[in-house]
């Protein structure tokens, strides 16, 4: 009486394992609504370029249903304090644009920051046409720069 007994209870472990695992794949699947940016902010991005040793990283994510954007920044390499630092749009790559949206003062890495995008801002930011850049009192028109690239 013993094994089949065991037979039924190692068959319903099996069970409940494989809905464990099914589970588990479909909770790693990203979620639509968000959309994730990265990019690496170099002085050789700048328009005109800037040589500077200087180099960041960013990493953002758009919630599409609310438009909240996020991001976190780290830099280094600096010629000095960093002025400001804003997220650019609209442009194509190789060319500036206006500030969008402006990191909350002082500006020091690592820095994370959040704001509701309006419909306009978030359209541009997802077509590809936002970078951050970094500026210094050396490199007022910015020192490191890098477009955001929409990670899949």
């Amino acid at each position: 009486m013993q094994i089949p007994c065991y037979r039924a209870v190692c068959a319903v472990l099996a069970a409940i394992a494989v809905g464990v695992a099914l589970t588990g794949c479909s909770a790693l699947q990203p979620d639509a609504h968000l959309a994730a940016f990265s990019t690496q902010m170099t002085g050789r991005n700048q328009v005109p370029p800037v040589a500077t040793p200087a180099s960041g990283q960013l990493f953002a994510v758009l919630n599409k249903n609310t438009r909240l954007f996020r991001w976190k920044l780290s830099f280094t390499g600096l010629s000095g304090s960093a002025a400001s630092g804003h997220f650019h749009g609209p442009a194509v790559v190789g060319a500036n644009a206006n500030s969008a949206l402006a990191f909350k003062a002082p500006v020091r890495s690592p820095l994370e920051g959040q704001a509701t995008l309006t419909a306009v801002q978030a359209a541009e930011l997802l077509a590809g046409k936002w970078y951050a850049d970094i500026h210094t009192a050396n490199h007022p028109g910015g020192e490191i720069r890098g477009k955001l690239f929409l990670r899949e």
